[in-house]
């Protein structure tokens, strides 16, 4: 399938955060599917990794007051926080990224936008002023049974509701990842709206891209990038691996220094050629 490829402002390279599971890449337990519960904040209170993480935000926010950069979303946002060689790998690429911007993780594996809706309510941003806000969250609305069109309602209410806490700081919207989900397609689908609804600069807050280019050097989903397919037993490409990360966090960042006003943080090594560029549009 080809992947269509969204222009924004300035050229610029992206990604950023998905989150699927806690341990690995299982899906994490499937919040109810009602109508409407994509825009409706809800909690995983109940998990108890979750209520730990949510609290722990909380009490940290103090050493955080001076965050400028904070990075939104589910499992690939929450894996920046694993050290496990060699396919989980991450702490090394947010050191070297993110870690000198003063940046926040905010991810949460199995997030969907209205869990995403609670947190924000129940105060992770609550005091901060950061300069931007790198938000990727949907992919398991869709997974979790959820139709393109309530994934793309509930992502425009997490935009919406950063906007308005958050009044002075810029929304990078990165594009759902591509996987082997059977999802897949909705994702496809939900891309496609974010973006003629945010690629034409018709909100100056927000800056949209979808990098999933990055993921198909040769025309197919390279699936080397993904830790899910190496793990006992296998499970569909979903989250990148280390090389997968490094990819994302390398293609992310030309818009990011962007949109901070910064200098761009050179590469360690260069990212595996891809089929064209994929270009931001703000």
């Amino acid at each position: 399938m080809s992947l269509p490829l969204k222009s924004l402002h300035s050229p610029a390279l992206v990604v950023a955060a998905l989150c699927l599971s806690v341990a690995g890449g299982a899906f994490a337990q499937a919040p109810a599917n009602a109508p409407g519960s994509a825009i409706m904040p809800t909690d995983r209170m109940s998990v108890d990794w979750w209520a730990a993480r949510h609290k722990a935000i909380l009490a940290d926010l103090p050493k955080h007051s001076d965050a400028q950069l904070l990075l939104v979303g589910d499992s690939i946002t929450n894996n920046y926080d694993k050290a496990e060689p060699p396919n989980q790998d991450f702490q090394p690429i947010w050191q070297q990224y993110y870690a000198p911007r003063k940046a926040l993780n905010l991810g949460f594996s199995g997030d969907t936008t209205a869990n995403v809706l609670w947190r924000l309510d129940h105060g992770e941003v609550n005091g901060l002023h950061p300069k931007l806000a790198v938000v990727l969250i949907g992919t398991n609305n869709t997974a979790y049974g959820q139709s393109a069109e309530e994934t793309e309602t509930g992502i425009d209410a997490v935009v919406k509701d950063i906007e308005h806490r958050l009044p002075e700081t810029k929304i990078l919207l990165v594009g759902i990842l591509p996987s082997k989900l059977p999802s897949r397609e909705q994702n496809f689908d939900v891309n496609g709206y974010l973006g003629m609804h945010y690629a034409g600069g018709e909100d100056p807050q927000v800056s949209y891209i979808d990098i999933s280019v990055i993921f198909y050097p040769h025309g197919e989903l390279d699936t080397s990038l993904f830790y899910d397919p190496t793990l006992t037993p296998p499970r569909p490409a979903t989250h990148p691996n280390s090389v997968g990360q490094r990819l994302m966090a390398s293609a992310l960042e030309p818009a990011v220094a962007r949109l901070m006003g910064d200098t761009p943080v050179k590469p360690l090594e260069m990212p595996a050629p891809t089929s064209s560029p994929a270009v931001a549009k703000r």
